[in-house]
């Protein structure tokens, strides 16, 4: 990895690499598929998902190779006030190199930004280093989902509030 990394939002000429590096993290953590964003149709096109309605998606690149992402998409049937922590992946080669807190910073100043008060998130047991983190960053526990995020393979949900 180089020294010119760059984190924008999500352009359409990163559909693509950014699906396979989501994908990508799945198999090398041998995550189940079924239920989430690996099977999501809607990973192969991430840019028109994020087109406004209080939604963003920031994307990380080593020069032109996408090596992360992280965003916020208001997640229908949550709560009021509420925002999902959405596709956050680090490539393995981008792992500990500080990517993932600049993600986490910019999206909390962004939710605060779009007014959200509390920040929801879904994962799998297969990602506790992540959950770890996100324990770390003040996220609790919850018992069941909030929302309709669709992904039904995920059995770890987590709330922060932020406001």
């Amino acid at each position: 990895m180089n020294k010119e990394v760059i984190i924008t939002t999500i352009q359409a000429a990163d559909d693509s690499a950014l699906a396979s590096m989501i994908r990508s993290v799945f198999d090398e953590y041998g995550a189940p598929t079924e239920g989430t964003v690996y099977v999501d149709p809607t990973t192969d096109h991430l840019s028109k998902v994020f087109d406004g309605n209080g939604s963003v998606l920031f994307v990380a690149k080593d020069g032109d190779k996408v090596i992360g992402s992280c965003g916020l998409y208001p997640t229908e049937g949550l709560p009021e006030g509420h925002v999902e922590l959405v596709k956050f992946y680090i490539s393995g080669e981008a792992r500990g190199t500080g990517i993932g807190r600049l993600f986490m910073e910019k999206c909390y100043e962004q939710a605060e930004k779009f007014g959200y008060t509390h920040i929801y998130l879904e994962s799998l047991p297969a990602f506790g280093k992540a959950i770890s983190i996100y324990e770390k960053q003040g996220f609790e526990q919850l018992s069941a989902p909030l929302g309709n995020s669709g992904h039904t393979g995920c059995d770890i949900w987590m709330l922060k509030k932020i406001v």
